[in-house]
């Protein structure tokens, strides 16, 4: 039996939504890009002229609304900044259409509650775009850590350190609290830390620091948390855009082994290493015993997961829930780094001003001049 092709459209044309594109022509037709949706029209039909395929030309629209009234849609790619997410995300719900929302899926826990409220008086589902979940690999460590051949894990460091320079910042909806919702913790951090997640499952109580270092931003450019877990382990995190040697790094001490990974936008099998501890080199014959994973981390690969659930008639991953667990973190992380105060997670409830906004009570920088 042949599978279902999804008819997809994409929201906000801008750099990312090309990647998004490429993910659907990558899908082996299960999925159809059939529209584009801009504020800007010629950037939309640019765009669209760039991914037509020799028996369509996606259409253009210049409004979700516009889209939603005139084409048939089983599956919106949301690529507009941060700030649009949420609203746009609530049409979609309200329309009976799943969403795959870039990362940070709303500007704020407040905003992703409503979202997950809203879901669930619909027949249509929120995913958040986290592509290094499912990259080669990942799932690997998970079930090798499930089953007991890791030990129990014990210390992690998850490293994201990138370079942007003044011009990257000259984007309006750049290093701003009401458009972009934060700096490197939640704009490119939160993609290292998010798989962390997935490995070590959920964190207890974090320790935060953050600081306006270099760039002309309202955000912080530089943060840096410690961080328990339910399980007893503990984790070292840094997010940074002030790293002329970019890298970006996991490391994973268990009982039996350490596992590493490092890259920078996208990682492969050959990109971990696994050391075991003496008397545990079964570790390592277990890991290599796998079978190889070609490619590299990326949307095509959590596309793939997203269209595999639709055909089970399930919510698409990562869903609403486990992207919370990843959002309350940058929240917590805000929180102690403002306040001085360790928080722990559920502290954080619909009253507290760092449910409201990111920044909850106001950077301690605000109204100095960088």
């Amino acid at each position: 039996m042949s599978r279902p092709s999804y008819r997809s459209a994409i929201v906000g044309t801008g750099g990312i939504a090309a990647v998004h594109a490429q993910a659907v022509a990558a899908s082996g037709g299960r999925a159809r890009l059939v529209a584009a949706v801009d504020v800007d029209l010629d950037r939309a039909t640019a765009f669209a002229t760039a991914f037509a395929t020799a028996w369509q030309a996606p259409r253009v629209f210049a409004s979700l609304t516009e889209l939603l009234r005139e084409e048939q849609v089983d599956l919106v790619h949301l690529c507009t900044p941060p700030l649009l997410h949420a609203p746009l995300a609530l049409e979609c719900l309200e329309a009976g259409v799943t969403v795959l929302v870039e990362k940070p899926p709303t500007l704020s826990l407040a905003e992703l509650d409503t979202l997950a409220e809203a879901e669930s008086r619909s027949a249509a589902h929120v995913a958040t775009v986290f592509q290094h979940r499912f990259g080669p690999g990942a799932d690997r460590l998970r079930r090798m850590l499930a089953a007991g051949d890791l030990g129990r894990p014990l210390v992690a460091t998850c490293l994201t350190q990138w370079y942007r320079d003044d011009a990257y910042f000259e984007v309006p909806w750049r290093g701003t609290w009401a458009s972009e919702g934060g700096g490197p913790t939640m704009g490119h951090g939160i993609h290292q830390f998010d798989l962390l997640f997935s490995v070590l499952g959920r964190w207890r109580e974090v320790t935060g620091l953050a600081a306006r270092q270099a760039r002309g931003t309202e955000t912080e450019d530089v943060s840096m948390a410690m961080v328990t877990f339910d399980s007893g382990a503990v984790a070292s995190v840094v997010n940074s855009v002030l790293s002329p040697r970019e890298t970006s790094a996991l490391r994973f001490d268990f009982e039996r082994a350490t596992v590493e990974l490092e890259h920078l936008y996208g990682y492969t099998d050959a990109d971990w290493t696994v050391t075991p501890a003496p008397g545990c080199e079964d570790v390592l014959k277990r890991w290599s015993a796998e079978p190889r994973v070609t490619g590299s981390s990326g949307h095509h690969g959590q596309l793939a997961a997203v269209l595999d659930a639709l055909d089970r008639g399930e919510a698409p991953p990562v869903t609403t829930a486990d992207a919370r667990l990843t959002m309350e973190f940058v929240a917590a992380l805000y929180a102690s780094a403002f306040t001085g105060e360790r928080v722990t997670r559920g502290q954080i409830t619909a009253g507290s001003p760092f449910a409201r906004r990111m920044d909850g009570t106001g950077a301690p920088w605000e109204g100095t001049d960088r």
